[in-house]
């Protein structure tokens, strides 16, 4: 099937323009993080669920201030770029008549699409709103570098990849990826309140952020086992084994492996907070790791190296 190239040319533009507009989304969050207040301890209990003694119900504000006023312009923001992230897909699937995660370029961009509808999601469960900074930065450097260095023109993909499992297994594996992104920075913020809490007066409560951490993580836990399920049925079916321990097979393993026991963790007395959101920092790590360097320089069935 001959390629459109004007819808080729209508994705480029919706994702560079989804990437402006999120820039400008991180620049806002960066002025409500610099410039507002930091919660009180009641605010903060009751964002995290928690009664509190003598308070009936939190008082509503009948003015925002201004760093507020700032970081619900970032947020709807975040929300247009995200219509934009999407029209960019979608007009690079239509173009190629395919689905539109055939090359690293697409994959990197379903898979930040999935990291900025949770964190969108998450605000509206949350009061993190001001985090945006923080959240949206690196899914900005995952962008920045496939529409860079990872940029492929529209085209069919190579026989190989003419299956009905590119659209399930890549999918799958992309979007519980982007989802755990999520969870390992607010891991990280999380393991920086809670050691030095005064420092960081304008952070969320260590509270919301563990409970934040470990809730999106048990749903995007499932989708990555999904995923490597996936992948193991394809495998059977185009290489006649399920799993060969090619390189990206064994660390999405090890993956798996290290967020199992991030639950357990997080379940077990002794384990919850610092120890359980460590794991969960390894996973990150491991992530970002299967992601570049699995992908792009090692030598695999899976790799892209060459890009």
């Amino acid at each position: 099937m001959p390629v459109n190239e004007t819808l080729a040319t209508y994705s480029d533009w919706l994702y560079r323009s989804a990437l402006g507009v999120y820039l400008f989304a991180v620049l806002l969050y960066a002025v409500e993080q610099a410039f507002a207040r930091a919660p009180r301890k009641a605010e903060a209990l009751v964002g995290a669920g928690a009664p509190v003694p003598g308070l009936v119900e939190p008082q509503v504000k009948t003015e925002l201030s201004k760093p507020e006023r700032i970081g619900r312009m970032g947020a709807a923001l975040t929300v247009l770029g995200a219509l934009l992230h999407l029209g960019s897909l979608v007009m690079r699937g239509l173009s190629a008549g395919r689905a539109p995660w055939g090359n690293m370029y697409e994959y990197m961009s379903l898979l930040c699409l999935a990291a900025v509808v949770t964190w969108l999601v998450l605000m509206v469960k949350f009061p993190i709103r001001r985090l945006g900074a923080f959240v949206l930065t690196p899914i900005l450097v995952l962008l920045f570098l496939g529409g860079t260095v990872l940029y492929a023109e529209s085209a069919p993909v190579q026989p190989a990849l003419r299956s009905y499992w590119l659209v399930i297994h890549v999918s799958v594996i992309s979007i519980s990826s982007g989802v755990l992104l999520i969870p390992g920075v607010t891991s990280i913020l999380y393991l920086l309140k809670a050691s030095r809490p005064d420092r960081f007066p304008k952070l969320p409560s260590a509270d919301v952020l563990d409970r934040m951490s470990y809730r999106t993580t048990v749903l995007a836990f499932p989708l990555f086992t999904a995923g490597i399920i996936c992948g193991a049925i394809w495998a059977e079916a185009a290489w006649g084994r399920f799993w060969g321990w090619d390189p990206k097979e064994t660390v999405a393993f090890v993956s798996w492996v290290v967020y199992a026991a991030y639950l357990h963790a997080r379940a077990t007395a002794g384990w919850r907070g610092r120890g359980a959101a460590w794991i969960n920092v390894v996973g990150f790590a491991l992530n970002v790791f299967n992601l570049f360097f699995i992908n792009l320089v090692t030598s695999g069935l899976h790799s892209y190296a060459g890009l």
